[in-house]
């Protein structure tokens, strides 16, 4: 497995031999595309490709057009913007596709495919690669307007994504075969690659912190997250005389519909028990001064790229037995699964690991070898741009 830039770029070279081709991605925010996507990007210039983003600008822009891509705003947002505003970004990404006619689009979550795949049909965009994230948020709300939207994103997928020169990559095989038994996609056009990609090298296994156990769960700060379900895990083991500090790292997330509050975030902080430090861009500070990973999620997610960090980095997890999540633990081998929404099995699987430091360095070491074998950056980019060779090579 190639281990540094120079074995990644000679991989990348020796996989995929194409004249240049125009790539566009699209992507709701710039901060996902920043943190998830960059290396596919990279590669994928590497390879021959001229690389247009098309994406939400906030904060990242001007460091993605820094690595050399041409970046483009939409006017979305994740939560909505009415029919009107729809219409509205519908139309920009047809004439952006329409313009520069490129031979590969690249839709990165449910609502990227809904509007880039109606946009590809009519603008002629011959090959696309549709890329679910997790089916997230619409596939575990209880709620009608939820189940609307989720009955949208499965029609838009039948009538537009299933035609010649597509491809869904999910990111999971539950949620491959989700999508097939809804009649979303066909069993030949569905591809499975295991997450975003960590890099070893900067997520490296350290020695444990001296003094009391920290577990830390990294991620926005949203309600089906299973923030609050950690909090109450915390109060438990606190009355249990337990000395444990929980550390929240993660910044709110207003445009989501499960965002949590700042005044809902306050409520739960209580010094010395659960404390929330905001974002941070120093993720493998986290895992060096914390002992276990904690990730009780209720969605339906891809691959937690905040799993994969932590694996890397030698930590043990505790997370939830759903989709995803079970890509990244074997349970009692690198961490342990707790059902979802179970405040109290989260409890006691976080006592178990934090009064036996053997066993979290045996499901520390463990999480590392898993992690250099099945989701090391190198692999992942390799397998995306396989799969983009064999979207090109599906029409002449």
């Amino acid at each position: 497995m190639p281990k540094d830039k120079d074995a990644l770029e000679e991989a990348v070279t020796s996989t995929v031999a194409m004249p240049v081709r125009k790539l566009i991605f699209l992507c709701t925010e710039d901060w996902y595309f920043w943190s998830h996507r960059m290396p596919i990007a990279r590669a994928a210039r590497d390879a021959g490709f001229q690389v247009l983003v098309l994406t939400r600008i906030q904060a990242h822009g001007q460091r993605i057009e820094a690595e050399g891509f041409d970046v483009r705003p939409l006017p979305w947002r994740r939560k909505g913007d009415g029919l009107k505003g729809a219409l509205r970004s519908l139309y920009a990404i047809y004439s952006i596709y329409r313009a520069e006619q490129p031979q590969l689009v690249h839709h990165i979550a449910l609502k990227a495919i809904v509007f880039g795949t109606v946009a590809a049909f009519f603008a002629r965009v011959p090959r696309q690669i549709n890329a679910i994230a997790g089916l997230g948020f619409l596939f575990v709300a209880p709620s009608l307007r939820a189940s609307l939207q989720k009955s949208i994103v499965l029609m838009t997928m039948r009538l537009f994504a299933r035609r010649r020169g597509s491809f869904i990559l999910t990111q999971n095989p539950d949620d491959a075969q989700e999508l097939v038994d809804r009649g979303a996609a066909r069993p030949q056009q569905v591809a499975v690659i295991r997450g975003s990609g960590v890099d070893i090298s900067r997520f490296r296994p350290s020695a444990e912190p001296a003094g009391p156990i920290v577990v830390a769960m990294v991620s926005r700060m949203l309600r089906y997250k299973g923030v609050e379900i950690l909090a109450h895990a915390a109060h438990l083991l606190r009355r249990r005389g337990l000395n444990v500090r929980f550390l929240l790292i993660g910044p709110l997330d207003p445009d989501s519909p499960a965002a949590l509050l700042d005044s809902e975030m306050q409520r739960l902080i209580e010094p010395g028990v659960i404390e929330w430090l905001g974002a941070t861009e120093d993720v493998p500070a986290v895992w060096r001064t914390s002992h276990i990973s904690a990730f009780p999620t209720q969605y339906r997610e891809g691959v937690p790229l905040a799993l994969l960090e932590a694996a890397a980095s030698g930590r043990p997890i505790v997370c939830t037995d759903t989709p995803g999540c079970r890509e990244v633990v074997q349970d009692g081998v690198n961490g342990i699964l707790v059902p979802q929404n179970d405040a109290r099995k989260l409890a006691e699987a976080i006592e178990r690991l934090a009064l036996d430091e053997n066993l979290r360095q045996s499901m520390g070491e463990e999480g590392r070898r898993r992690v250099e074998r099945f989701f090391a950056k190198e692999l992942i980019v390799r397998q995306t741009l396989d799969l983009y060779k064999a979207a090109l090579a599906t029409i002449p």
